[in-house]
This record gives structure tokens, C-alpha cells and sequence, in this order.
């Protein structure tokens, strides 16, 4: 036996470091498209907010690392149990708030035990439950939801979604796993809902690994874990920290860019030059042949070495050519250029002080911009509806354009060319496609089923189907826009509202969000009614 070297520690494994690992991660779904691509990455202990473009495979990392889906190559190992809240909830309207926890089983074990079953098997079901009822009660309450007697009794079906995410948020603490998973949590949450999950988020126990868009949340967070690329880079500190770096890096990547520009450049002069000389050589030894100043061998002979003196020298300048390209290729790949959206809509302009509709006596007129507010399950969904398929009960009379929560207004056995000329009948292909080159869907996605689209790549379309609609829009109507998308989307739809000429009414509990797209009133839905109030913020 070797004795060991007290000097050297022992080599460390990468659970002992890590709580979640990735080796050599793959995952395809069953068409052959590609999610992950031999990742590598680790997840330690804390909170981690992981962020990346719609489409980047977070949600599909995520479901790798519950054991929701195999993957394809390579594993995942997670160092103790794993809870799991997906993006979209499964949601049965005849589930009890107990289903949506996770503890019927439980609660059914502690019932038969307590009307007298003494089995092996419900004491193994109950495990250590015995105040299960308890503890989800104050677990419902702390989220601010209903907690009396027959909460847990209450169908999913009387929930609002808000309601329904905050209890599945309770849910996965209930479970007192070692790791957590939370995909895009605060999807739905109205403000108060928003803050006492933030409140939960600071005090998690255990590690925690949260996909969302909110900034608010990602404030929260001790690491932020960026995937890009099929690669994960990790960044110490909060979603603020995390922009610091980044833009520090992004300003390096630029300079490094135009560094290797300049050394291009300046060895295509050299080579260039090196050219001319040895043209104006090859030109001079043939006339001092033709006018025979040397003798002919003598010729010959400098003839040859002055043709592999160039020929070495034109390998080395044009090596070093090739040399600044790949540097150049290097650097131009560590600068982050996503495009943007540029699209131009006077179609949607409507004249100042034109009524365009009433809504509980409220009167908009002209391009007003309006944020539709409310707490989860005030009705705000179902007002902006019921404005949308049946308009006239508003006294609007304008073409609308409706972008609702889930995005499912394309229709994904279509192709994407074939959607967006469902709602511009009138538009030829040719102008259809130019259209959607300004959306950044270019060549051949243009002729993809939509269910084969990226997240990303499905937002701009959905966006061109309901702004290049035939008539354009002079009224927008949003709903919860921002939910599912990642940050640069967020920032892109906000860039193209600023461009849209008409009225707009948008629900959103985003308040930078909100705040960026200058909205100038804000109503409220409360008690089946709306009424106007001040800026809440």
C-alpha cells in the first residue's frame, strides 16, 4: 500500500464540491432536433438563477436534472432528492389544493391510521406526516393564500393560475428536498404575490436553482449560471453583478475585435505588397533575359531561386493572413450580437383624441397607453377577452390585435410562412417573407412547421402574425406578455412597442416592464369592476 502524503490533499470528487452535475449532457427530442450538446456543468450549493435566450435548453436542463426526460448522452447526478415546479403547471380543475401540494397520499395514510389501520403500508405512506395538515395550512398561509379547514379541500378549479404557482411553490417546500428546481415561478403572481415569494426565495433551505425572467428575482440569487451555446458559465452575485461582468467582458470582446481587424488588415497590405515586389521582379529578370545582360544559365538559375524565394515568402505572408482571420473569427465569436427586430407600422396610427372605446365608463382616446392591474384572479384575463371576441360591447369599432398568455395563437402543424399569411391573406409570399426578415426569421425557417420553432423563435412570429395582420391593429391588447420569456426577449418586445403607433392596454404585474413601455394611465380591476387610480409604483 502506498502511504499517503499528509501534504497533498485528497483528490476531490465532484459531489463533494458540486450539488448538481452535468457530464457530458446531451439531449435530443424523438424528431432528431438538438436541445444540449455534450454539456458540462455544476451546480453548487445556494441560490442559482439560471438565465439564457428562449430556446437555450434551461427548461430542458432542468427536467433533465429531475429525471422528468433521458438524456440522450451523457448523465446528470444530483446529490440528494430533487423537487420539481415546471414552467406550466399540470393542471386537472377537479384536483384538490392537497394534489397541487403533493400530500394526498399522506393525508389519506393519517386518516386510515387514525380510523384505526395499523398496516405496515400506511405508516410507510404517512412517514414522518403526522402534522401534514398543519404544516401545509402555515405553508399556504406564509404565500398569502386561503389556509382555514377546508383549504386543502378546495379544487384547483377556484384557483387563480397566480394562486396555483404560489401553491406549488408551497408544495416543493413541503417536500424538504435537498435541491429545487423553480422554472419561471413567477409567472402569473400579482405584487403581492411576487414579494412574498421573493421573501420565501431569500430564506430557501437547501439548494435552489431558479429559471425566470424577473429581475426582481434574480436579485435574489447568490450565483447566476448563464446558458449559452450548450455551455454554462457561472458569475458570482446577483442578476445585477452578473450584467456587470457581462458588459465588461462584452467591451474586452469588442476591442479585442477591432485589435484583430487591425492586424488583418494590416497583413493584407503586407501581402498585397509582397505581390507587387515580386511581380516587379519576376518583370525585371525576364528583361534582362530578353536583352540578354547575363548570360542564359546565369538567368536560369536566378530565375529558379528568385521563384522559390517567392513562392516561400508568399507562404508566409499569406499564412499570417490566414492567422489574423482566425483571431479575428476568435474574437468576433466572444461578442454576443442576438440582432434586433426592426419593423415600421404606419398602419397602426390612429389620430389624437379619436374615441376608441369605453370600458365601465372609462373612455380611451387616441394611442393611450394603458396597464390593466389587479390581483390574481380579479378578472383581468377575462375582461381583455371578452374585449377581444366581442369588441362592440366596448363601442370599438377598430382592428385588434391580441397577444395572449400562453403565445398559442399560431397554429404549429403550419408552416411559418402559411401562418403569418392566415392573417395577412392579402400579402404575397414574396412580401410576407420580406417582412418576416425584419422579425429576424430568414431563408428556410420561413418554410419550418412551427412546431419545430425555438421559444425565441416562436415569439417573433407570433408577434409578426398579430402586428403584419391585414388590417393592422390600431388597438394592442397584451396579456401578461412577459411571461416564459427570457430577458432579451423581454427587452426586444419592449423595442418594438416603442415602434407601434396605436392604443395599447396591457396586463402585466412586470413593473419594469410597464415602466418601459411609458404607460400614461393605469385602471384597476377590483370587485368585478374597473376603475382608474394613480401610478402604483
Amino acid at each position: 500500500m502506498v502511504p499517503s502524503n499528509p501534504s497533498t490533499p485528497p483528490p476531490e470528487t465532484s459531489m463533494t464540491t458540486h450539488s448538481v452535475v452535468c457530464d457530458d449532457l446531451s439531449f435530443h427530442w424523438p424528431d432528431g432536433t438538438s436541445v444540449l450538446e455534450h454539456l458540462d456543468a455544476a451546480f453548487d450549493s445556494g441560490r442559482t438563477g439560471l438565465v439564457g435566450l428562449n430556446g437555450s435548453g434551461k427548461s430542458t436542463l432542468l427536467r433533465l436534472i429531475a429525471g422528468e426526460l433521458s438524456p440522450t448522452g451523457g448523465g446528470v447526478t444530483a446529490a440528494g432528492a430533487v423537487a420539481y415546479l415546471p414552467q406550466e403547471l399540470p393542471l386537472t380543475l377537479d384536483w384538490t389544493v392537497a394534489d397541487l401540494l403533493g400530500i394526498t397520499a399522506r393525508r389519506r395514510a393519517l386518516q386510515a391510521i387514525t380510523a384505526g389501520d395499523a398496516s405496515l403500508a400506511s405508516f410507510a405512506a404517512l412517514d414522518d406526516g403526522w402534522d401534514v395538515d398543519e404544516r401545509a395550512r402555515a405553508e399556504l398561509a406564509r404565500f398569502g393564500l386561503p389556509s382555514d379547514s377546508g383549504a386543502l379541500d378546495r379544487t384547483v378549479g377556484t384557483l387563480s393560475g397566480g394562486e396555483a404557482v404560489l401553491a406549488g411553490v408551497a408544495g416543493r417546500l413541503l417536500r424538504r428536498a435537498e435541491i429545487t428546481l423553480l422554472d419561471e415561478p413567477t409567472n402569473n403572481l400579482d405584487r403581492d404575490g411576487r414579494a412574498r415569494l421573493y421573501a420565501a426565495v431569500e430564506a430557501w433551505p437547501g439548494v435552489l436553482i431558479v429559471v425566470s425572467h424577473d429581475r426582481g428575482l434574480l436579485e435574489r440569487v447568490e450565483q447566476v449560471a448563464d446558458l449559452r451555446d450548450a455551455a454554462v458559465r457561472t458569475y458570482g452575485g446577483t442578476f445585477s453583478a452578473y450584467q456587470e461582468q457581462l458588459a465588461a467582458e462584452q467591451k474586452r470582446a469588442q476591442r479585442m475585435v477591432r485589435a484583430a481587424e487591425g492586424v488583418l488588415a494590416q497583413e493584407r497590405r503586407q501581402l498585397a505588397e509582397t505581390q507587387t515586389k515580386l511581380a516587379r521582379r519576376q518583370r525585371y529578370a525576364r528583361t534582362a533575359q530578353e536583352q540578354k545582360r547575363v548570360p542564359k544559365i546565369i538567368a536560369n538559375a536566378r530565375e529558379r531561386e528568385a521563384q522559390v524565394s517567392a513562392g516561400k515568402y508568399r507562404i508566409v505572408q499569406e499564412q499570417r493572413v490566414s492567422a489574423a482571420r482566425g483571431a479575428l473569427a476568435v474574437a468576433v465569436e466572444a461578442v454576443r450580437d442576438d440582432g434586433r427586430i426592426r419593423i415600421d407600422l404606419p398602419g397602426t396610427a390612429v389620430p389624437a383624441g379619436r374615441t376608441m372605446m369605453s370600458v365601465d365608463g372609462l373612455v380611451v382616446r387616441g394611442p393611450e397607453r394603458i396597464a390593466l392591474l389587479g390581483r390574481n384572479g380579479s378578472g383581468k384575463t377575462t375582461l381583455l377577452r371578452s374585449l377581444v371576441t366581442r369588441p362592440e360591447l366596448f363601442g370599438c369599432a377598430i382592428p385588434i390585435g391580441y397577444l395572449p398568455q400562453r403565445l398559442d395563437v399560431l397554429d404549429p402543424a403550419r408552416t411559418v410562412l402559411d401562418n403569418v399569411r392566415a392573417a395577412a391573406p392579402s400579402a404575397t409570399p414574396n412580401e410576407v417573407r420580406a417582412k418576416l426578415a425584419r422579425f429576424l426569421v430568414r431563408g428556410d425557417r420561413v418554410s419550418r412547421l412551427v412546431s419545430t420553432l425555438s421559444g425565441g423563435e416562436r415569439f417573433r412570429v407570433t408577434l409578426a402574425c398579430v402586428l403584419l395582420a391585414d388590417p393592422a391593429p390600431q388597438l394592442l391588447v397584451l396579456d401578461e406578455p412577459t411571461n416564459n420569456l427570457d430577458l432579451d426577449s423581454v427587452d426586444e418586445l419592449l423595442r418594438v412597442l416603442s415602434e407601434y403607433q396605436g392604443a395599447l392596454v396591457v396586463a402585466s404585474h412586470d413593473e419594469l416592464f410597464l415602466d418601459g413601455l411609458g404607460i400614461e394611465r393605469w385602471w384597476e380591476v377590483s370587485r368585478s369592476e374597473v376603475v382608474e387610480v394613480g401610478r402604483p409604483w
